[in-house]
Formats: C-alpha cells, structure tokens, sequence
C-alpha cells in the first residue's frame, strides 16, 4: 500500500544523498549501493544489491523523504496529525475523520495491543509525557510525583478504548493519549522495504541502530546483524536473517536517565506507570519490522516469567531475552538461528513456540 507521495528534494540533499552512496564489488552487474538516512532519532544505513548508481540514488532519494513524512506524520508531540488526534481525544467522545497517514498504523497497533495483552500500549502517551519522554532533555529528567502516576493508571487508557469505523475515530476515554514510539520505526522500515519492492529491488536491508530488516540474499549469503549487549555496549550476539526478515532488539540502556543513583529507561509498563523491571533486553525475529519492533517492547515489559506465553498469543517464533542479572533465556528455534559471543553466558531455553 502507497501512503506517500513523491516529494521534491533540494540541490544540498541530492548532493549529500549522491556522496553518501558508495558503490563496490567486482562485477559490474552486481553492485552495492549505500546510502546513510535520518529518522525517528536514528541514522538508517541502507544497502541496495544489483542496484546502478544512478538507479539506486534516485530510490534512496525517495525514501529519505518517505522516512522524513511517516516521523513527522507519526510524532506524538511536536504538531501534526497524532498531536491533533490527541488532543481531539483530549475533548471527548466525539468521532472525527483519522488522518490518512496515521490510520494503517492505528489499526494495526490496536490489533498488536490486543494480542499482547496490552503491554503492548501506545494509549498510554500521558505517561510518557509525565515521565519526560516527549523531548525533554535528559539532564532536565526525574520521576514524576507518585499520585500522577496513580491518576492516569488509574484510568487505564487502553488501545482498545479507540474506536474506529471505517475513516472515523473516536476515544472512550479523554486520559487517551498516542505515542506510537514502540513501532514506529518497525513500521517506517517495513514500508520502506514495500517502497523497494515496489522499483523492483529484491537484495536490500535497512540497518536502524541495529534494528535490522532485510530481503533476499547479499551475493547469495544471508544478512546478518549484530545484537549490542545491555551493559557493556560491545557485540553480544549475531544474527543471521534469512530471505524476508526483520530482526529488532528492545533494551533498557537504549533511552534512559539517572536520577539519584537509580537508572530509568522509557520502556513503560501501562499496568504500574514505571519503567518495567526484570528485563535489560529483547530480540525479536519476525517476518515484519511492525510486529518485530512491537513485540519486543510487550516481552520487555512481560519480562522472564511471562514472555513465553505473550510471544506465542502475538505469533512470535524466535525471542531473545535477557533478564536484569545477565541470565539468557531463548525458545529452541531462536537457540539454533542465534550465536552469543563468549562462553560465560547462562542460557536458559524455555519450550518451543510453535
């Protein structure tokens, strides 16, 4: 589904976007086009196989552009269309007409939120507001009081409190408050990759910060990607991605602040209000960017006692996770696509998912 147009880029960016593409190999028919885009707070390296020059500068060109109106379509602060929709939502159960732009995403993170039994919640944007996440800078960061956060889970905003009806939406309660930040950029990555497809690439990957999403081969090999460890930063695992994949890792060392010795991260848990405890990261491998950035943020907050059980109602088959003092723990099939660099790591393999 196209949900952009074409827009124009200035002079400066096709001169950027040009040098940023760097093409090598031996064969001529097989080149390797890269190009460094920027959004959602993170550079995406993007890596074209049997893509010309010339070719493969014109579609990185459309993508940057693509990336820069899905985040300023989706942003859930700064004005545009989920900003306007929260605060229609803020002023009550009135249904209005969704934006184009945000409608596909609306649907199916309600749909994503239901199958992770809420831990999954981008209704809950006033406590991402109360905690600071919504651009203030850290330094300026601290809890916010207790009976704040007792007043708005008290209300439980929940996705499931939209209501949509063709083009029409509406909000059962006015404490909803959108932030899509747990899969906007699975989501961005997954219609960048249609975006391809559509000009007729089939070898390509999207490189996020380690997000990674990728279809077919690199000269036959399959992509790989490496998973950061949550404490020390260094490569903790790597991952191959076979055909048509997307690989992405949540973790608490990702957005953070310290605040009196004590480090709080922005993977809230909607049933407390606080950053979620027990997990210091997951790795998700699904066929979609949407689910796979959706699904590690519900197994974060599930944490190690109840990850297994919200992965198979969300139809994941492949998760990493490593619980707040160090202990791995991974389904079978995962254990047999995953390779954990060192040997000093205690693995703990649940039943498999499927």
């Amino acid at each position: 589904m196209r949900m952009f147009a074409r827009p124009h880029l200035s002079g400066n960016l096709l001169g950027l976007l040009a040098a940023l593409v760097v093409l090598t190999g031996c064969e001529p028919q097989d080149p390797v086009s890269r190009a460094q885009l920027s959004a959602f707070g993170s550079t995406m390296e993007v890596t074209l196989i049997g893509v010309d020059r010339r070719r493969a500068t014109e579609i990185m060109q459309v993508l940057q552009n693509d990336l820069r109106l899905m985040e300023a379509a989706w942003h859930a602060w700064e004005p545009g269309p989920v900003s306007h929709m929260n605060t229609l939502f803020n002023e009550g159960n009135t249904a209005f007409t969704a934006p184009p732009s945000v409608l596909p995403l609306l649907r199916l993170s309600r749909a994503l939120s239901e199958q992770s039994e809420g831990l999954f919640n981008p209704a809950i944007g006033h406590l991402f507001r109360e905690w600071g996440f919504q651009g203030r800078a850290v330094e300026c960061l601290q809890p916010p009081p207790e009976e704040v956060i007792d007043l708005v889970v008290s209300a439980q905003p929940r996705m499931s409190d939209i209501e949509i009806d063709g083009l029409r939406v509406s909000a059962a309660k006015d404490i909803v408050k959108l932030d899509f930040r747990g899969i906007q950029k699975g989501f961005a990555i997954d219609q960048a990759i249609a975006r391809l497809q559509e000009f007729g690439v089939h070898n390509a990957s999207i490189n996020a910060a380690g997000d990674l999403r990728a279809i077919g081969s690199r000269a036959g090999n399959p992509w790989s990607v490496a998973i950061r460890g949550p404490r020390s930063g260094g490569v903790f695992a790597t991952l191959k991605i076979s055909g048509n994949e997307a690989a992405f890792t949540t973790g608490n060392h990702q957005q953070n602040f310290t605040w009196k010795g004590e480090l709080y991260h922005d993977l809230i848990d909607p049933r407390t209000g606080y950053p979620a405890v027990g997990t210091a990261s997951v790795t998700v491998l699904h066929a979609n960017a949407s689910t796979a950035d959706a699904a590690a943020t519900a197994l974060f907050i599930a944490g190690p006692k109840y990850w297994h059980r919200v992965a198979k109602k969300m139809g994941i088959r492949y998760v990493m996770l490593t619980d707040s003092e160090g202990r791995v723990h991974m389904n079978p099939a995962m254990q047999a696509r995953v390779k954990l660099q060192g040997s000093n790591h205690e693995v703990i393999i649940s039943k498999p998912l499927v």
